[in-house]
């Protein structure tokens, strides 16, 4: 029998800045879960960490990254249970965190994992977002970005 791993994923934080503020995007979940998040994705096994993040943000959200920082930044979350697109993985992994901006524009989401989309400054996101893992990513994010637009 194969032992269960966790996969492995990459957190992405997608902002714009629009007359000199800055806004996030946020994703409302329906695939495994509800609730509000940031793009992430699993890694494919041939993929680096940048081409994972240039199909993700494409994926899901249809937008051009401008600007990429990452960050190292890692954690891992368990799954709430078995998942049939996830055979033999109990959770994911996250060993790096991308900061990308992008113009703000028509926002393409992946119907299959989300909703709907939202663009909220840091006080909102950080309220809707569903998970810590992800408040304390984007936390760091706005920290740098706060700092380089001081």
């Amino acid at each position: 029998m194969k032992s269960k791993k966790y996969r492995r994923g990459i957190f992405i934080v997608v902002y714009a800045v629009v007359k000199n503020k800055i806004e996030f995007l946020i994703l409302r979940r329906k695939l495994h879960w509800n609730g509000w998040e940031f793009s992430k994705g699993g890694r494919r096994f041939y993929e680096t960490q940048k081409m994972t993040v240039l199909r993700e943000v494409k994926e899901e959200t249809g937008l051009k990254i401008q600007k990429m920082k990452k960050f190292r930044r890692s954690g891992r979350y368990k799954y709430d249970k078995e998942y049939s697109d996830r055979k033999n993985f109990i959770g994911q992994t996250y060993s790096v965190l991308y900061a990308v901006e992008v113009k703000r524009g028509r926002i393409k989401i992946d119907k299959r994992e989300h909703s709907n989309y939202k663009w909220a400054n840091f006080g909102e996101a950080m309220k809707k977002l569903k998970w810590e893992n992800q408040r304390r990513c984007l936390r760091l994010i706005n920290d740098w970005l706060m700092k380089i637009n001081s």
